[in-house]
């Protein structure tokens, strides 16, 4: 290695050297370590085929015949990675001027290139959250002035981008609109619902530390409100509309009438869940407390399918009528509910089972009638 190139041979640098014909002469440490290749292995080789340029061996004979400014690029390590360096380049003459070789010095910058990637990266997802969404993004510094304030929903506020940098967050607002910015401050990150000129918003604070650890910055996100309440508004109002629309139409598929003194009938059509059932069972029970039925007659004939707790919910509520002193009966089942039934091994011996409507209505009647002609009481009806 030559004496000039020596004194570089324990630099932070890399330094390499090559000859008139592109043979490498010098590579010191820093090089081995930068671009994977150990000295003894670099020594002797072509550093066009060490470290291939996009132009091939044409930049490394140019720089023989002029010195060159900055080139950076980026060269295959020996483990497969790859390394981006910076080389300056400097042409060693011999004692009649003339160019022997060329001495390259050259500094690793992959993390600055990276570290400079991520940057661009986060200014693009940041560009593309204040263009795209309706929130304000704001910055401001350990005292509370505005660095930064940018966001699609300050043009509903009527304002413009940047309109706040500059000016102090606490001579803006009031003290009581203030809370989470002096607590995100401390070092608390908070968030919070508050109103700022009317209008409902809510804010993220995020406290931002420097090396010294202590918060330097609060980043803060703000959403506006108004539209998102408006629109929760008009669900409920909707959801409330439905739930009375859906009460009506129980009602209609599950009327309770009173077709006899003393008897009442609820006809039900339909798919027959549990849940309706329930329903069901609850205002049958609480019409037969009312009216004082004798009779609670209930009608399956429209009824084509019940799930598995259905069946045992229906015995259920004809034993509640039972304990209120009354008589529930079933009519009109058809053969799939009947199956479902069988399969369930439900036991009906003790409840009264009739074809149809017609049929339990006249059963009712009859017994009614009986009931009074005993009792000497006037024939009902």
């Amino acid at each position: 290695m030559s004496a000039h190139v020596d004194t570089l041979a324990r630099s932070p640098l890399a330094v390499v050297e090559y000859g008139l014909d592109l043979a490498i002469t010098a590579w010191n440490e820093s090089a081995a370590r930068q671009l994977g290749f150990p000295r003894q292995e670099a020594m002797g080789r072509s550093i066009a085929e060490l470290l291939p340029a996009p132009e091939g061996a044409g930049l490394w004979r140019r720089l023989l015949d002029e010195d060159s400014g900055e080139q950076r690029l980026r060269h295959a390590r020996r483990d497969g990675g790859d390394v981006a360096i910076v080389w300056v380049h400097h042409r060693v003459l011999d004692a009649q001027g003339e160019a022997a070789g060329v001495v390259c010095i050259g500094r690793d910058v992959t993390a600055e290139i990276e570290a400079s990637r991520r940057q661009a990266e986060h200014e693009h997802i940041l560009r593309a959250l204040v263009e795209n969404l309706d929130v304000v993004v704001w910055a401001c510094d350990a005292s509370g002035v505005f660095t930064y304030y940018d966001g699609k929903a300050l043009a509903a506020a009527g304002m413009k981008p940047g309109q706040l940098v500059g000016l102090n967050n606490f001579d803006i607002y009031k003290e009581h609109q203030t809370g989470g910015l002096r607590r995100a401050l401390r070092g608390e990150p908070m968030h919070n619902v508050m109103e700022a000129d009317g209008r409902p918003i809510e804010n993220w604070f995020v406290p931002v530390r420097g090396e010294g650890g202590e918060v330097d910055s609060v980043v803060g996100i703000t959403l506006d409100l108004t539209e998102a309440r408006r629109a929760e508004r008009e669900l409920r109002e909707r959801l409330a509309i439905i739930e009375r629309q859906q009460q009506v139409i129980r009602q209609l598929s599950t009327p309770i009438l009173q077709v006899w003194k003393g008897v009442l009938a609820l006809p039900m059509i339909g798919v027959v869940d549990s849940a309706r059932t329930a329903e069901v069972m609850d205002s049958l029970l609480q019409a037969v407390v009312r009216t004082g039925a004798r009779y609670a007659l209930l009608d399956l004939t429209g009824v084509e399918a019940v799930d598995t707790k259905t069946a045992s919910y229906l015995v259920d509520l004809v034993r509640a009528i039972r304990l209120l002193g009354a008589e529930g009966i079933i009519t009109g089942i058809r053969p799939s509910v009947a199956q479902t039934i069988v399969s369930l091994g439900i036991d009906l011996a003790e409840i009264t089972t009739l074809s149809d409507l017609q049929a339990g209505l006249k059963h009712c009647i009859g017994l009614t009638l009986r009931e009074a002609t005993r009792g000497g009481r006037p024939d009902p009806g």
